[in-house]
């Protein structure tokens, strides 16, 4: 019979896990071939508005693999509950037998996007960072900022939000820990930001290329359908050095599958995280160049957060 981990029980485990480091070596796996990893499922709701993704897969030779559901109804927060939810479900593989099913109302889903939000600014966003800028208000754009601090001693933080009442929240939440100022626009934010970090749904492009300062890194995380765009296209033209977190979603997802239709940039300049990770030369190699990670999220990931919270539970 599967074990079920609930919510609670997940989160205290995953105080134990570095998820960074998690991420990092689901990242190399899949870049160098040695995942399974089929393309996403997807349903896109109107009324509300809404989307359920369904990704999947396994690492060759490895104990498990991974079905996960993962949802984000935007009108949530009418309702009093969050925007993200889902669970994941952990097999054999070696026999099929349900192992585990991690009952984390999407929780997993949005550490696993933060700690690859914190991985892209190890080894993408310049040494000397002056301050971060999140764009949106969400769970996923709290995460972000308190992640990178794995990677950054910044406390200067510049916010920018769709609705003031939201980003006032934001502010007061985390205001403890960092100097936040509120952006009236993102164009103020970028003048102000060497770090950006991307976190809304939104289908209308919010960073503009000629807003962006040269020596900006940009992790956009938003954008995990064809329909979502935050990062101008002309933006991704500009930029040194483009990276996908999967080359086969960005060319159906995300800011890069936007830029690539759009004409403004060809798909050669595109480089996998996964493999960045393992060549400095791919890397950033100045502080003047322009660098964007687009995360469109990859089943790996979910592999390996959600093998980690197991062998941890059955470890007690």
């Amino acid at each position: 019979m599967a074990t079920i981990i609930n919510l609670k029980e997940i989160k205290s485990i995953i105080k134990s896990v570095n998820v960074v480091a998690a991420m990092e070596e689901g990242f190399i796996q899949y870049s160098n071939g040695n995942t399974v990893v089929p393309p996403v499922g997807e349903l896109l709701f109107e009324k509300p508005k809404g989307d359920a993704h369904i990704k999947y897969g396994y690492i060759k030779n490895d104990a498990y693999y991974v079905i996960k559901i993962a949802s984000g109804f935007y009108d949530n927060a009418k309702l009093g509950i969050p925007s993200s939810q889902g669970l994941m479900l952990l097999f054999d593989q070696k026999t099929g037998v349900p192992k585990a099913v991690l009952l984390d109302e999407g929780y997993l889903t949005d550490i696993r996007t933060a700690a690859a939000g914190a991985l892209a600014a190890k080894y993408f966003a310049p040494k000397n960072i002056k301050a971060i800028g999140i764009v949106g208000t969400g769970i996923q754009a709290k995460l972000q900022l308190q992640y990178l601090q794995e990677h950054t001693p910044c406390k200067t933080v510049w916010v920018w939000g769709r609705n003031l009442k939201n980003t006032e929240t934001f502010v007061k939440e985390l205001e403890a820990d960092f100097d936040i100022q509120i952006a009236k626009t993102t164009t103020e934010l970028a003048k102000n930001c060497n770090l950006i970090v991307t976190t809304t749904p939104s289908e209308l492009a919010l960073l503009k290329a000629d807003d962006i300062q040269k020596g900006t890194h940009i992790t956009a995380v938003g954008s995990d359908t064809e329909h979502k765009q935050e990062l101008e296209s002309n933006l991704l033209k500009k930029a040194d050095i483009v990276i996908a977190d999967s080359v086969p979603q960005s060319k159906s997802r995300g800011e890069i599958y936007r830029a690539v239709t759009a004409g403004a940039i060809s798909e050669n300049k595109i480089i996998e995280l996964g493999t960045a990770i393992q060549h400095s030369a791919l890397q950033r190699t100045n502080e003047d160049q322009i660098t964007i990670v687009d995360l469109t999220g990859v089943a790996v990931q979910d592999i390996m957060i959600s093998k980690a919270v197991y062998t941890n539970y059955i470890k007690k």
